[in-house]
């Protein structure tokens, strides 16, 4: 198609954002921005990442499972026994598929899928397809200076920071600085920006000013504001009449059997903070795309890389990414102590099991594990020129399938090598059917896999184990929380869905936790 009507598209991706935090589904945390591009658009209730930071960037940017990308677990080089780390080199990401087909390709944010964090080199954005970089490598930092930040081909300077700096605002004025010089500099060419948000992802780091806004919004409790959660998504009958959500996580005591009762609030009003900016910044970005000219036609897509997250850091912990000292030499407190007031930068604290329940209401489960609250994202696709506002999709889709909606709505080629190395087909189907209304069709199965955690779903069949527990089998149609397994009832699901999970995960090049985890089990 010609370049004047290839669509713009931006991937807005945040970190450890649970299900519910955002108001359109659910949350009480002001998200107007994000809630309005829902009214404008569309929102995915069955729409699936691969349970943790590092896969399911690689996933969503090659439209491969991650394990074939070489990231199955995070970023260290575990070979022989174990995954490379980093992005191989038979596999393409968007960027470099929409670069190749006259698109300007921008990110700004955190990457996440190289394990060279000590030099800038090729396995880095600028060698993946974009033109214009300004982000970090690692997965976790400080967002007053977080490691590694580098713009472009060089690393930055902390003499250099202002004093106001804060990495999510950051992220927001780079990505308006792409768009607004794109426009001005290739008018006629579509652009893609990838806006790789750290927020909200531990630490809990937010500006006094940010978190004052949130003050008291949490005091009731973790129960109290779950169930608020839970009776606005029965409202919007996202889960069918039969809908139950699952009961308070077992090792989280009731609100009012906890102790430090005002730390925890303040640890999810930090957290609120966080995710609250962000959507102060993607305000500022949409605002930017309607300055340019550009809004009607752009695909905008916002998601989550994986569930809430309930790790807790322990105390005084001096492993990567948790640092000793701030750059400038002054002393971290390190680790969820009461003694330890989270959003300054001298902490480094996480909001813990309780919280991150929360998040994922109505399921259970974590960021690590591939039940429903580990692997179900919130998503949320605009496109004033084609698709119809305020649409509601059940569709079950997951990461692979936004490499195949891209190439779909842009018309871009798919290589079949990439630097003379033949690469990697595809593994995702377009989103684009369901988005205008068309019916999905049935019996495609999906899978994922982490650290021995495991699932596979058909239709509303979906059959998934805890390492190193046991399949279970759930009827998602009436049971999306995943609270009665009836895995003795049908057992020919089982054998069905365990058999195409096995082939599936001998295609791909899963590799089982007892090959590699005696790896870690010597550290």
């Amino acid at each position: 198609m010609p370049s004047s009507e290839r669509p713009n598209v931006m991937v807005i991706l945040c970190d450890d954002l649970g299900f519910s935090d955002i108001g359109c589904f659910g949350g009480e945390i002001p998200t107007p921005a994000v809630d309005g591009l829902a009214e404008r658009g569309v929102r995915m209730t069955q729409f699936y990442n691969t349970a943790r930071c590092s896969p399911s960037r690689a996933s969503l940017l090659t439209g491969l499972h991650p394990h074939q990308t070489g990231i199955g677990i995070l970023t260290a080089d575990d070979r022989p026994a174990g995954y490379a780390g980093t992005l191989s080199e038979d596999c393409v990401t968007i960027a470099e598929v929409l670069r190749d087909a006259g698109y300007g390709t921008y990110m700004a944010g955190k990457w996440h899928v190289s394990g060279h964090t000590g030099r800038i080199d090729e396995t880095w954005p600028l060698g993946r397809g974009f033109e214009r970089f300004f982000g970090t490598c690692n997965g976790g930092g400080s967002y007053y200076w977080p490691a590694t930040l580098a713009e472009d081909d060089a690393f930055l300077s902390y003499d250099d920071r202002p004093d106001d700096f804060y990495f999510t605002d950051a992220i927001t004025a780079r990505t308006q600085r792409y768009v607004r010089e794109h426009v001005r500099d290739r008018p006629h060419d579509p652009f893609f920006c990838y806006v790789a948000y750290t927020a909200p992802h531990w630490p809990l780091h937010a500006p006094e000013e940010l978190v004052a806004a949130q003050a008291g919004r949490y005091d009731e409790g973790w129960d109290v504001v779950r169930e608020r959660r839970r009776e606005r998504q029965r409202e919007g009958g996202w889960f069918g009449t039969s809908f139950e959500a699952a009961p308070r996580d077992p090792e989280v005591p009731p609100w009012d059997e906890a102790p430090d009762r005002e730390w925890q609030a303040r640890c999810m009003e930090v957290y609120a903070a966080q995710v609250a900016r962000m959507d102060e910044g993607i305000g500022h970005i949409l605002e930017t795309l309607r300055e340019t000219g550009t809004e009607e036609n752009t695909l905008v897509l916002f998601l989550s890389d994986n569930g809430g997250s309930a790790e807790v850091i322990p105390v005084g912990r001096n492993r990567l990414p948790f640092p000793r000292r701030t750059p400038d030499g002054r002393p971290i407190e390190i680790g969820n102590t009461p003694q330890t007031r989270p959003g300054a930068e001298e902490t480094f604290v996480s909001y813990g099991k309780a919280w991150a329940n929360v998040s994922n209401t109505p399921f259970r489960e974590y960021k690590h594990w591939v039940h429903e609250g580990g692997i179900a994202t919130p998503l949320v696709a605009r496109w004033p020129a084609r698709l119809p506002p305020g649409r509601l999709v059940h569709d079950a889709h997951q990461l692979p399938d936004i490499m195949a909606t891209v190439l779909e709505v842009t018309g871009a080629h798919y290589p079949l090598t990439r630097a003379g190395t033949p690469v990697q087909a595809p593994e995702g189907a377009s989103m684009l059917g369901g988005w205008t209304g068309q019916a999905a069709a049935a019996g495609r199965y999906l899978f994922w896999e982490h650290e021995g955690n495991a699932a596979c779903r058909r239709d509303d069949w979906k059959l998934v184990k805890r390492y190193p527990g046991a399949w279970e089998l759930y009827d998602l149609r009436t049971d999306r929380a995943e609270l009665r397994d009836l895995a003795l009832e049908r057992r020919e699901i089982v054998r069905e869905l365990a058999d195409a999970y096995q082939a599936w995960s001998v295609r791909v090049g899963v590799i089982p936790p007892e090959v590699w985890r005696p790896l870690y089990e010597r550290e």
